[in-house]
Formats: C-alpha cells, structure tokens, sequence
C-alpha cells in the first residue's frame, strides 16, 4: 500500500519524520530519493527525533555515515551521493548496519536498490515548486513505496 502526504513547511516535514521515526523498529530501511533540496534530510531530522536523537542532524555527505544515538536504538544515517557504483557499498560500513541494532535511512540509495534488499521502504521527496507563489517555501510531496511486510506496516501506521 502507498501512501502519500503534503508537506507545506521545513517544520511540516520534520513533524511528519518524526512521527515516521516513532513507528520504526531495529533493522528498518528506508530509502530517500529526492532532488537537492526536496527535503531528504529534514524528513531525517524528524525521524531522529522520533527516535529520542537529541543531536543535530545533518546529511553525511562526505562522510557518508553517521550514527546517532537515540533512547531506545541507534539510528543509521547514510548519504550515498558520492558512489559510482555498488562495488564501493563495501568501504562504507552499510552492510554492517542493514538488519541490525537501529533503523538505516539511506539518502541517494537508490541505485543500489538490489544490494540494499527486498525489505525496504521507499520514500520519494518532490518539492511542488509550480504550486508556491514567488519567494515562498514550495509544499513536498512524500510518497511511501513500501517493498515488503515489515515495510507495508510502517506506511499504513503512518497513513492511519
């Protein structure tokens, strides 16, 4: 089942992040797509904090990883822009932390959607630029493509 959802402010996506984090569990994947600026990283943001993540979240671009302590699990965050390809996966410790003690949210994951495995939820970030008036924040569309039972529980909990 997909689901989608507006968002019509930096804050609106960070609420709906965090509730999205509420609903994970150890060893969800999720996977962002999404232009620069669509709003990948504040959707992150939010799902820290519906963790418990007290820290300051930010993409991990150069660093490709990050991991952040939340009250119940870690999260695992990964931003994949800078691979060319899916031999490179092995270098970055992913493969470490898919299945593992925390979720995973993977930021540009997904052209290596067949190493990242059939238990995924997909999240795709669109800003709506033709609706915003000039000057004004664009609304996002977030669409939940869920790939699997564990993932199809995550986006009807967060469509109810």
């Amino acid at each position: 089942m997909e689901a989608s959802f507006v968002t019509r402010s930096t804050a609106e996506t960070i609420v709906l992040g965090e509730r999205l984090g509420r609903l994970l569990r150890e060893g969800d994947v999720l996977v962002l797509t999404g232009d620069l600026g669509a709003g990948k990283t504040q959707l992150t943001k939010g799902i820290a904090r519906g963790l418990g993540v007290d820290d300051d979240v930010t993409s991990p671009t150069f660093t490709i990883g990050m991991v952040y302590e939340g009250s119940q699990m870690p999260l695992y965050h990964y931003d994949l822009y800078r691979l060319e390809d899916a031999d490179q996966l092995d270098d970055t410790g992913l493969f470490d932390v898919l299945g593992g003690d925390g979720p995973c949210v993977i930021e540009w994951g997904e052209q290596f959607a067949d190493q990242l495995g059939d238990e995924r939820l997909d999240v795709f970030l669109t800003r709506l630029d033709d609706e915003a008036a000039v000057g004004e924040e664009p609304a996002r569309n977030v669409r939940l493509v869920p790939h699997g039972t564990r993932a199809r529980q995550i986006a009807e909990g967060l469509a109810r």
